[in-house]
């Protein structure tokens, strides 16, 4: 990682830091951002990091970290791995509740470019908040490349989850495909649905395994005694095909969170879900749906349940890439988010990126 001379030692610590702290994060509609909090004497007060669409952003949960410890933070440094939001989404603009708390300087890596989140710093420097941006700015991009890309684009962030053989099947040869992996690994994958604003399927996946494409558990009750857990948000469910979904399929439910588009170019798909509102889609239903996102180069992230079982032969994860040599292969790289690799009962977690190109352009928080 390189070290800016244009800012001090504490500044350049508290940066490297602030991204390790990002990396906890998990990906999708937002990026990944870590803050650190330094006293006047370049000591750590307080750290933070966003863990996702609808809690506290990064410096509002140093900001609440810091309160909670007691902790005065008028006049100390603010570090941050991209520049604080001006804007009021799920969460309150940072840049107010950095004024607010009395923070006297600000260093940011990254600047922030989105249409409706972008002048932070410019507010702050108005509210008289010392404020200096471009420290590892480069790293900062490349943690969210693919976030980036996703805004630049007008569409969604996409995962793409599947469940496979050690020989890389999704499916036995003769069909059969409840369950290669374990129910640890099929609970874990509950949270990539939790997360995510809408799950994608192909009709031939609802043909083949009538699936729910719902999410399991409750979200915590308001604050106070006696409160009790409400039902989950369910994310969209959406099947991509031309043919027509069974009345009786599971996946319409009854709770009018139920799309057919009928097309088979993932483009369209992402292009009507993002007019929709929808900004983390799950591909999650079948080898056909999970390649066309994959060779059309819109999958953002990659999640692999692989389950210590032989097959031999069946339906391949992934098939039709375009791939006729090795050079033409695609290049992905283990995602420290989340943890890269491990295990979820017997079977191997693996989560991945596309590396980014050397011109690929990036755009900030």
């Amino acid at each position: 990682m390189t070290f800016s001379a244009a800012f001090n030692a504490a500044e350049n610590a508290a940066m490297a830091q602030a991204l390790d702290l990002a990396l906890r994060g998990v990906r999708g509609a937002n990026p990944l951002v870590g803050a650190v909090i330094l006293d006047n004497d370049g000591a750590v007060l307080a750290t933070g990091w966003h863990r996702g669409a609808g809690t506290p952003h990064a410096e509002a949960d140093a900001l609440a970290n810091a309160a909670a410890a007691g902790l005065d933070v008028r006049g100390a440094t603010m570090v941050v791995t991209l520049e604080p939001c001006n804007h009021t989404g799920r969460t309150g603009p940072c840049s107010q509740a950095i004024i607010g708390a009395g923070i006297g300087r600000v260093v940011y890596a990254a600047a922030d470019t989105t249409d409706d989140a972008a002048g932070g710093a410019a507010a702050l420097a108005a509210a008289g908040v010392d404020t200096a941006g471009g420290l590892m700015a480069e790293a900062s991009r490349e943690l969210n490349h693919r976030w980036s890309a996703a805004i630049r684009e007008n569409r969604p962030f996409v995962t793409v989850k599947t469940a496979q053989s050690l020989d890389g099947h999704t499916a036995a040869a003769d069909g059969t495909s409840q369950w290669i992996t374990s129910p640890e690994a099929r609970e874990d994958a509950q949270e990539l649905r939790r997360r995510c604003d809408a799950i994608v399927a192909g009709t031939g996946t609802v043909q083949a395994d009538n699936p729910r494409l719902t999410a399991r558990g409750t979200t915590p009750g308001d604050e106070g005694a006696g409160a009790l857990p409400q039902p989950l948000p369910q994310p969209l469910r959406v099947v991509m095909g031309s043919t027509e979904v069974p009345a009786t399929a599971a996946v319409r439910g009854t709770d009018g969170r139920f799309l057919q588009i009928r097309t088979h170019d993932p483009a369209v798909v992402l292009s009507e879900l993002h007019t929709r509102g929808v900004r983390h889609v799950l591909v999650e239903g079948g080898a056909t749906v999970a390649s066309a996102f994959l060779r059309a180069g819109l999958a953002d992230e990659l999640v692999v349940y692989t389950a210590p079982k032989l097959l031999g032969a069946g339906t391949p994860s992934f098939f039709g890439l375009g791939v006729s040599t090795l050079a033409q292969a695609q290049p992905w790289r283990f995602d420290a988010a989340g943890g890269a690799f491990r295990l979820t009962g017997p079977d191997l977690r693996l989560q991945l990126e596309p590396i980014p190109s050397n011109n690929e352009p990036t755009i900030g928080h």
